[in-house]
């Protein structure tokens, strides 16, 4: 008997299965609690960072989307994503977030004056970027905990974000799932970026969504941004160069190299070499050897740790 069950119910229409088991819903209906979330960033999220990081930011709902979960996934196009789970509401919705906001963002965390902070291209996130994308999406999760009212008050557990080209292929045997996409433009200072839900409808058409009031008294965690970035770029793996200065040649003499010829070194006692990440002159050293390595020791700093933070980080 169950087997026959199955039988007729891998012949259903997905769509119509998806209607008659409350994973699919009407038009109108998801388009009212789709515009009932945008509603709650619109007037929640940009409290939470003003209060945090004593920036200025806006959110405006703008539009929504029904289909496949995957595919619905995959339209956002250059985005950073992250899978999330809330206990009694959804065990599987996704964040994202346009890589424009964490970049401009980022910026404005290392004290870029806002008129000099310009639209950034879209481009896949570094892992610097990343973590800082992360915090951005606990926000996001936490006005999206405070506006379902999930049964528990539990947290909601979110995995490690990524860029959209990193994203697994869904597995072709995976159980087909309706949802919905909620748009929403955000805005801080010039830049304009999107952040989006999507949410699978058999949670959404369940979901009473109720804004919480924005008092603005949201303990103030600038101080936890900042020092979360820099911690991460200290963590970080940075390639360095080394250039010295040669003995100076006349173009005849250059022209005329050839293989196994030796140009001498500027300095005739301590070679003198400067070293450089990311373009940005770190130290000034001298050339020497330590049993079959060539090596550098550092003489002095060019820059200052805050000076090469700063500029490493951007």
């Amino acid at each position: 008997m169950s087997t026959q069950l199955e039988n007729r119910s891998s012949a259903i229409d997905p769509a119509l299965l998806a209607k008659l088991t409350g994973g699919l819903g009407d038009h109108k209906t998801v388009e009212k609690i789709c515009g009932e979330f945008g509603h709650l960033y619109s007037e929640f999220l940009p409290d939470v960072f003003q209060s945090e990081t004593g920036l200025s930011i806006s959110v405006n709902y703008s539009g929504f989307q029904m289909g496949r979960m995957p595919d619905l996934v995959a339209s956002l196009g250059d985005f950073s994503l992250v899978d999330g789970s809330l206990r009694n509401w959804c065990p599987n919705f996704v964040l994202a977030c346009g890589s424009s906001f964490v970049i401009g963002l980022m910026e404005h965390m290392l004290g870029a004056a806002p008129e000099t902070v310009s639209q950034p291209a879209e481009r896949p996130l570094s892992n610097i970027e990343l973590d800082l994308a992360q915090m951005v999406f606990e926000r996001m999760a936490n006005v999206l905990r405070s506006g379902v009212n999930a049964a528990g008050g539990f947290e909601a557990s979110l995995e490690l974000p990524h860029n959209a080209k990193d994203r697994p292929a869904p597995e072709a045997d995976a159980p087909i799932e309706f949802g919905a996409l909620i748009r929403m433009t955000i805005d801080i200072g010039k830049v304009t970026s999107q952040i989006a839900l999507v949410i699978p409808q058999k949670a959404l058409l369940k979901t009473k969504v109720e804004t919480p009031r924005a008092t603005g008294q949201v303990a103030k965690q600038k101080q936890e941004w900042a020092d979360r970035i820099a911690d991460q770029v200290r963590r970080s793996h940075i390639t360095l160069e080394a250039r010295i200065r040669l003995q100076s040649l006349t173009l005849k003499t250059i022209s005329k190299l050839a293989a196994g010829d030796i140009i001498a070194f500027e300095d005739k006692n301590d070679v003198r070499v400067e070293v450089s990440a990311n373009g940005r002159d770190m130290y000034s050293c001298e050339f020497g050897r330590s049993g079959e390595r060539y090596t550098v020791r550092v003489k002095d700093n060019i820059s200052s740790e805050d000076e090469l933070l700063r500029h490493l980080m951007g």
